[in-house]
């Protein structure tokens, strides 16, 4: 239900720190609550309701989870309690920045400004459109997955049949979505969709170029689009800020995803007949395969950026962080005895100290930056051949391909936990 956030102002005319505290209270919630929508973790929302107290000379504390935050506000002998809930969690890095330069700028506007003037600025910020259409955001789903394809080994038969697949399963999500269909329904509709797309492009391919059967090992990579990279990396962040509310709410939430995801894949494989096959040599001279992983890497963020809802320049530099960093992973796996997870690590420690870098420069929030930049190293095959396995009883294949994608999964934001402990003083140490 709607929050009639005017209903709570008393006095029309008075400046915000004249207010009453069931005012300011109100102020805090609102922020907290639009920055949890955004999709961000629980420490940078909790952070920016405690800037937000501070102006307005009040204590806050909040317990905050996946989709709600208790809180109360202390000013004095007086406290007041809210809780606040959202609808739908999504993510959407476009509103988050402009949310976190509004917190940062809090401390020069608040104290001219009355309660409903801060109110309708907040309005601005939630009413701001997706600056993204269904079929651009289709078209980035089916660019990255294209990418993710070819980084995992495919060629130009499964980018094509993927590009095919993934965008017309983004875009058949997106839409049920907005029908207000219940997630779950989304979900593996869009999955289903992307694979029978992916099956029947090469149905069609196969049909007047007479391809190799083996070509139908790319259906994986037309699902990827669905992988809930955001949740899973904000869920270990949290936990590693002792956000134990919301970092196991998160990671469920990616576990319900990624467990649905894979399984309606798994049943259309079974009823259509595929199966994740390795992928065909691609004998490719190793610079320009390095230079190809470069061009894929940048694409393949950008596109999960442009998902994400990210500016075209927010997206941009997110696509050169993960062009490096993904690449420099993808060289340490092939060219050295590094593990896959250790690579992983090392590949989101570099991604989060050029975030870091770049939110010096750009001013854009390092979760903004950093995060796109490694889903695309969440090992989303490794997942689907492990559940796949799993749904044909071939229990210890299921098990080394689960245990591997587990490591991966647990390094890659602990290489943003250690980016973020070099380079961010307020990360480093407990307020």
């Amino acid at each position: 239900m709607a929050i009639p956030w005017y209903d709570q102002i008393m006095a029309e005319n008075q400046t915000v720190n004249s207010a009453s505290l069931k005012e300011k209270a109100a102020i805090v919630g609102r922020v907290g609550i639009m920055l949890l929508a955004c999709g961000t973790g629980a420490w940078r929302v909790r952070e920016a309701m405690n800037t937000i107290s501070r102006n307005l000379k009040i204590t806050c504390s909040a317990d905050i989870g996946l989709t709600s935050i208790s809180f109360t506000c202390f000013y004095q002998s007086h406290s007041y309690s809210e809780v606040l809930s959202l609808a739908k969690i999504g993510v959407n890095t476009d509103k988050l920045d402009v949310l976190e330069r509004f917190v940062k700028e809090f401390s020069s506007n608040c104290h001219k400004m009355t309660p409903r003037q801060i109110h309708k600025q907040l309005d601005s910020i939630q009413k701001r459109p997706s600056p993204y259409g269904t079929l651009a955001q289709s078209f980035a789903a089916a660019i990255s997955c294209s990418a993710f394809v070819f980084l995992l080994g495919g060629g130009i038969v499964e980018m094509l049949c993927c590009f095919l697949g993934a965008g017309f399963g983004n875009w058949l999500r997106i839409n049920l979505l907005r029908k207000k269909l219940t997630l779950l329904v989304a979900l593996a509709a869009g999955v289903a969709s992307s694979c029978l797309v992916y099956l029947l492009s090469f149905l069609v391919l196969n049909l007047f170029f007479q391809i190799l059967p083996q070509h139908q090992a790319g259906y994986i990579g037309a699902m990827l689009f669905v992988i809930p990279g955001f949740p899973f990396i904000t869920s270990i962040l949290d936990l590693t800020k002792l956000d134990l509310r919301s970092g196991i709410e998160r990671f469920v939430y990616a576990l319900m995803i990624t467990t649905v995801a894979t399984m309606v894949g798994w049943l259309v494989a079974m009823i259509v007949h595929l199966k994740p096959a390795n992928f065909l040599p691609l004998n490719l001279n190793p610079i320009i395969h390095l230079l190809l992983r470069l061009l894929a890497s940048f694409f393949g963020v950008f596109g999960f950026s442009i998902m994400f809802n990210s500016p075209l320049k927010m997206a941009t530099l997110s696509g050169i962080i993960g062009s490096f960093s993904n690449t420099l992973r993808l060289e340490l796996i092939d060219y050295t005895n590094i593990p896959p997870a250790a690579a992983a690590f090392i590949g989101a420690l570099v991604a989060g100290l050029i975030a870091s870098m770049l939110n010096v420069v750009a001013g854009y929030p390092r979760i903004s930056l950093s995060v796109p930049s490694i889903v695309i190293m969440v090992p989303g095959l490794y997942i689907y051949r492990g559940m796949y396995n799993l749904g044909l009883n071939n229990i210890s294949v299921a098990a080394t391909w689960l245990t591997q994608a587990i490591l991966i999964i647990m390094l890659l934001p602990l290489g943003l936990f250690a980016a973020r402990v070099i380079s961010d003083k307020k990360w480093r140490h407990n307020d």
